[in-house]
């Protein structure tokens, strides 16, 4: 990710960088109703698989994308890879985890995600730089056949999988959406907006900085997120989905206000803090937020609905930075208020949603 936004500027598209985040989460979203509703007929396991060998094909692909169109396409393909295996796998959790357990269960689960995302972003320019930009794929490839060899061992948790047939590839509207987890995906889209503006927007502003590896943002981000998930994993057991989640997305808010007026190194280091520890409370609250609210016999669907917030907050935080980011420093810092207003939004929500559920009990 770090080493994207230079490779597309390298092949003439300097004015298009927000379209790297942009149209990876179009063909992320796409593929959800269609992984979601595979997970629970043929399988958690084969529903990862598709993404994982997409995923294969997409890192062979990359080095020979000479063009911005070509660049452009290979995302586009990208994107179905990250619709396809997080599906599976959060269903796949969602089967195992207790309900008494599920925000420590979740935790664990995102904090291996982000230790993933975290490595990837930090080491991403150092490799490139000593190994060239084409070693970030075959590294990425190697990794991929990695996690389809693990999977080998993972058990299948869907009752009685199907066999693939044509016709489960036939989405209705109930395999797009699962109504019950609406307000957690609405917190979700509003919140992963944020995440949006911060792909696109900090490798640059590293470089604005005189900070020589672009991913360090993400660096810092990542490091207090897994630290504060092991504190934190029981946090929304304890004291409930909704309250957790305003504890998280009031310090999301915190973070969004510290990147507009990043024109240091220390004031931007602290706002990655920030944001890491707003992501440690957020994520593994909205994953069992999620899970509390689904279906039990429509898991699938429901983390399905959950990841197309996730790809469509990103998609809108990034593509507003088209409109936004002149490729300057003044452009990219205001770039961030909007992350400030959707983060006051979702806090909004929750604390209505809190006196209302509160008040109902009482």
């Amino acid at each position: 990710m770090p080493e994207l936004n230079g490779i597309l500027s390298r092949l003439g598209g300097n004015n298009w960088k927000g379209l790297i985040i942009t149209i990876f989460t179009i063909s992320a979203a796409i593929s959800r109703p269609f992984s979601g509703k595979l997970s629970d007929y043929i399988g958690r396991k084969n529903v990862m698989y598709v993404g994982l060998i997409l995923c294969v094909f997409v890192n062979l692909l990359y080095p020979f994308t000479h063009s911005v169109f070509l660049f452009l396409v290979v995302r586009f393909i990208h994107g179905f890879t990250v619709g396809f295996t997080p599906t599976g796998a959060t269903a796949l959790i969602t089967d195992i985890l207790p309900v008494d357990k599920r925000g420590v269960g979740m935790g664990i689960w995102g904090t291996f995600i982000s230790l993933g995302i975290g490595l990837g972003q930090v080491l991403g320019t150092p490799i490139a730089t000593v190994l060239g930009v084409n070693a970030l794929f075959y590294l990425s490839l190697a990794l991929n056949i990695a996690s389809l060899i693990l999977l080998q061992f993972s058990i299948e948790t869907l009752e009685s999988p199907k066999q693939m047939q044509f016709h489960f590839l036939k989405i209705k509207k109930q395999d797009v959406f699962e109504p019950s987890v609406l307000p957690s995906a609405f917190v979700m889209f509003l919140t992963s907006a944020c995440s949006g503006c911060v792909f696109v927007l900090t490798p640059d502003i590293s470089g604005y900085l005189g900070i020589n590896n672009k991913g360090w943002f993400f660096f810092f981000y990542i490091a207090i997120t897994i630290l504060v998930r092991l504190f934190t994993g029981r946090l929304s057991d304890t004291i409930g989905r909704v309250k957790s989640l305003i504890i998280g997305v009031s310090l999301l808010l915190i973070s969004m206000i510290l990147l507009v007026n990043a024109s240091n190194i220390v004031t931007y280091t602290i706002s990655s803090l920030v944001f890491g520890l707003a992501t440690g409370i957020n994520s593994p609250s909205l994953f069992a937020w999620t899970a509390d609210l689904s279906h039990p016999e429509r898991k699938g669907v429901g983390a399905g609905t959950m990841f197309i917030a996730l790809e469509l907050g990103i998609m809108f935080g990034s593509i507003c930075t088209l409109f936004t980011y002149k490729n300057t420093y003044i452009s990219a810092s205001h770039s961030f208020f909007i992350g400030i207003i959707t983060s006051f939004i979702a806090l909004i929500y929750l604390l209505v949603s809190n006196y209302t559920s509160t008040k109902r009990i009482s």
